[in-house]
Protein backbone atom coordinates (compact mmCIF):
# COMPACT_ATOMS: atom_id res chain seq x y z
CA UNK A 1 0.00 0.00 0.00
CA UNK A 2 1.27 3.44 -0.76
CA UNK A 3 2.10 5.99 2.05
CA UNK A 4 0.61 9.10 1.94
CA UNK A 5 2.07 12.62 1.57
CA UNK A 6 2.03 12.80 5.32
CA UNK A 7 3.43 9.23 5.96
CA UNK A 8 6.48 9.84 3.72
CA UNK A 9 7.35 13.19 5.47
CA UNK A 10 6.76 11.86 8.72
CA UNK A 11 9.14 9.35 8.41
CA UNK A 12 11.46 11.52 7.34
CA UNK A 13 11.06 13.93 9.84
CA UNK A 14 11.42 11.10 12.47
CA UNK A 15 14.83 9.91 11.03
CA UNK A 16 16.33 13.63 11.55
CA UNK A 17 14.98 13.92 15.13
CA UNK A 18 16.71 10.94 16.03
CA UNK A 19 19.66 12.55 14.63
CA UNK A 20 21.90 13.92 18.72
CA UNK A 21 22.67 17.33 16.45
CA UNK A 22 19.17 17.91 16.32
CA UNK A 23 17.65 16.17 19.29
CA UNK A 24 19.81 17.27 21.92
CA UNK A 25 19.13 20.71 21.47
CA UNK A 26 15.35 20.48 21.02
CA UNK A 27 14.73 18.34 24.07
CA UNK A 28 16.76 20.68 25.98
CA UNK A 29 14.90 23.37 24.84
CA UNK A 30 11.43 21.99 25.19
CA UNK A 31 12.69 20.39 28.66
CA UNK A 32 13.18 24.31 29.98
CA UNK A 33 10.73 25.82 27.62
CA UNK A 34 12.85 28.04 25.52
CA UNK A 35 10.33 28.25 22.94
CA UNK A 36 12.58 30.23 20.55
CA UNK A 37 15.03 28.27 20.67
CA UNK A 38 12.68 25.00 20.34
CA UNK A 39 11.10 26.84 17.30
CA UNK A 40 14.65 27.46 15.84
CA UNK A 41 15.81 23.58 16.17
CA UNK A 42 12.27 22.58 14.41
CA UNK A 43 12.45 24.73 11.81
CA UNK A 44 15.63 23.38 10.98
CA UNK A 45 14.83 19.74 11.92
CA UNK A 46 11.65 20.07 9.34
CA UNK A 47 13.84 21.84 6.41
CA UNK A 48 16.27 18.48 7.07
CA UNK A 49 13.55 16.63 6.53
CA UNK A 50 11.95 18.18 3.13
CA UNK A 51 15.38 17.62 2.30
CA UNK A 52 15.66 13.93 2.40
CA UNK A 53 13.11 13.33 0.57
CA UNK A 54 14.47 15.84 -2.51
CA UNK A 55 11.97 18.63 -1.80
CA UNK A 56 13.22 22.18 -1.81
CA UNK A 57 13.05 23.81 1.04
CA UNK A 58 12.37 27.84 1.83
CA UNK A 59 12.61 28.92 5.79
CA UNK A 60 13.97 31.79 8.30
CA UNK A 61 17.75 30.97 7.81
CA UNK A 62 17.19 28.48 5.16
CA UNK A 63 17.23 30.65 1.84
CA UNK A 64 15.51 29.35 -1.44
CA UNK A 65 16.14 31.26 -4.68
CA UNK A 66 14.51 28.81 -7.24
CA UNK A 67 11.15 31.31 -8.00
CA UNK A 68 12.01 34.28 -9.51
CA UNK A 69 11.80 36.17 -6.14
CA UNK A 70 14.04 34.72 -3.64
CA UNK A 71 12.97 34.07 -0.41
CA UNK A 72 12.82 32.62 2.83
CA UNK A 73 9.12 32.69 4.27
CA UNK A 74 7.37 32.59 1.21
CA UNK A 75 3.62 33.76 1.96
CA UNK A 76 4.60 34.31 5.41
CA UNK A 77 4.86 30.32 6.09
CA UNK A 78 7.22 29.35 8.76
CA UNK A 79 8.41 26.65 6.65
CA UNK A 80 7.21 26.18 2.70
CA UNK A 81 8.34 22.63 0.58
CA UNK A 82 7.94 22.09 -3.22
CA UNK A 83 9.04 19.74 -5.53
CA UNK A 84 12.77 18.62 -5.84
CA UNK A 85 11.31 17.71 -10.12
CA UNK A 86 12.14 19.51 -13.03
CA UNK A 87 9.09 21.67 -14.01
CA UNK A 88 8.88 23.84 -17.33
CA UNK A 89 7.47 26.66 -15.90
CA UNK A 90 9.54 29.13 -13.24
CA UNK A 91 6.84 29.45 -10.57
CA UNK A 92 6.04 26.30 -8.32
CA UNK A 93 3.49 25.54 -6.38
CA UNK A 94 4.36 24.03 -2.62
CA UNK A 95 3.63 20.81 -1.42
CA UNK A 96 3.55 20.92 1.69
CA UNK A 97 3.71 24.12 4.03
CA UNK A 98 4.20 23.88 8.00
CA UNK A 99 3.71 26.74 10.57
CA UNK A 100 5.81 26.07 14.12
CA UNK A 101 3.75 28.00 16.79
CA UNK A 102 5.66 28.40 19.22
CA UNK A 103 2.83 30.68 21.87
CA UNK A 104 0.66 29.21 24.18
CA UNK A 105 -2.33 30.73 22.70
CA UNK A 106 -4.93 28.48 21.40
CA UNK A 107 -6.63 31.56 19.16
CA UNK A 108 -2.64 31.93 17.74
CA UNK A 109 -2.09 28.03 17.14
CA UNK A 110 -5.62 28.74 15.05
CA UNK A 111 -4.50 31.39 13.28
CA UNK A 112 -1.73 29.02 11.73
CA UNK A 113 -3.78 26.64 11.24
CA UNK A 114 -6.32 28.80 9.47
CA UNK A 115 -3.73 30.16 7.53
CA UNK A 116 -2.50 26.96 6.26
CA UNK A 117 -5.76 26.01 5.34
CA UNK A 118 -5.96 29.50 2.77
CA UNK A 119 -3.09 27.48 0.67
CA UNK A 120 -3.93 24.93 -1.74
CA UNK A 121 -1.21 21.84 -1.05
CA UNK A 122 -1.18 18.20 -0.60
CA UNK A 123 0.30 18.46 3.00
CA UNK A 124 -0.16 20.80 5.98
CA UNK A 125 1.63 20.48 9.15
CA UNK A 126 0.74 22.79 12.68
CA UNK A 127 3.45 22.57 15.18
CA UNK A 128 2.89 23.44 18.46
CA UNK A 129 4.32 23.37 22.43
CA UNK A 130 2.70 22.15 25.16
CA UNK A 131 3.29 21.16 28.78
CA UNK A 132 2.22 18.02 29.19
CA UNK A 133 -0.10 15.51 26.95
CA UNK A 134 -3.71 16.68 28.74
CA UNK A 135 -2.74 20.03 27.85
CA UNK A 136 -2.03 19.06 24.34
CA UNK A 137 -5.39 17.35 24.07
CA UNK A 138 -7.55 20.18 25.04
CA UNK A 139 -5.90 22.27 22.92
CA UNK A 140 -6.32 19.82 19.80
CA UNK A 141 -10.28 19.93 20.55
CA UNK A 142 -10.60 23.53 21.27
CA UNK A 143 -8.83 24.49 18.29
CA UNK A 144 -10.64 21.99 16.03
CA UNK A 145 -13.72 22.97 17.33
CA UNK A 146 -13.22 26.59 16.55
CA UNK A 147 -11.41 27.02 13.50
CA UNK A 148 -13.09 23.85 11.73
CA UNK A 149 -16.63 23.94 13.41
CA UNK A 150 -16.26 27.91 11.39
CA UNK A 151 -16.45 26.32 8.23
CA UNK A 152 -19.70 25.42 6.10
CA UNK A 153 -19.77 21.86 5.06
CA UNK A 154 -18.83 22.58 1.59
CA UNK A 155 -15.57 24.43 2.45
CA UNK A 156 -14.71 21.44 5.11
CA UNK A 157 -15.63 18.74 2.33
CA UNK A 158 -13.37 21.46 -0.03
CA UNK A 159 -10.36 20.63 1.73
CA UNK A 160 -7.54 19.03 0.16
CA UNK A 161 -4.82 17.10 1.00
CA UNK A 162 -3.91 16.01 4.49
CA UNK A 163 -3.90 18.69 7.84
CA UNK A 164 -2.07 17.50 10.10
CA UNK A 165 -1.40 19.62 14.13
CA UNK A 166 1.61 18.12 16.02
CA UNK A 167 1.88 18.89 19.29
CA UNK A 168 5.07 18.91 21.45
CA UNK A 169 4.85 18.53 24.63
CA UNK A 170 7.47 18.19 27.62
CA UNK A 171 5.89 15.58 29.41
CA UNK A 172 7.36 12.99 27.72
CA UNK A 173 10.48 14.45 27.18
CA UNK A 174 12.41 11.64 29.13
CA UNK A 175 11.62 9.18 26.48
CA UNK A 176 12.74 11.72 23.31
CA UNK A 177 12.23 11.67 20.54
CA UNK A 178 9.72 8.78 21.28
CA UNK A 179 6.06 9.78 22.38
CA UNK A 180 7.28 13.78 22.30
CA UNK A 181 5.28 14.30 19.87
CA UNK A 182 1.99 14.07 19.23
CA UNK A 183 -0.09 13.70 15.81
CA UNK A 184 -3.33 14.15 14.97
CA UNK A 185 -5.20 14.23 11.38
CA UNK A 186 -7.86 15.84 9.95
CA UNK A 187 -10.99 14.13 9.40
CA UNK A 188 -12.70 16.66 7.18
CA UNK A 189 -15.78 14.11 6.83
CA UNK A 190 -16.86 14.50 10.22
CA UNK A 191 -14.71 18.42 10.89
CA UNK A 192 -12.40 17.17 13.51
CA UNK A 193 -9.03 16.06 14.52
CA UNK A 194 -8.46 12.23 14.95
CA UNK A 195 -5.17 11.05 17.26
CA UNK A 196 -2.83 8.78 15.17
CA UNK A 197 0.34 8.72 17.11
Amino acid sequence: MKKSRFETWRDAFQNVVREQSVSAPLKAASLTQDLKTWTSCLTSGVVASCHHLGWLAAAKGHPLDMHPKPGKEYLNIDVMAFSGAPIAGRWRLPIAAFELENRRTDDRVGYSLWKLLCLRTELRVVFAFRRDWEESRRSVDAIGRDVIGSLAVAERMGITGETVLIIGNRGDGESFPWGYFKVWLLDTNVGRFEKIS
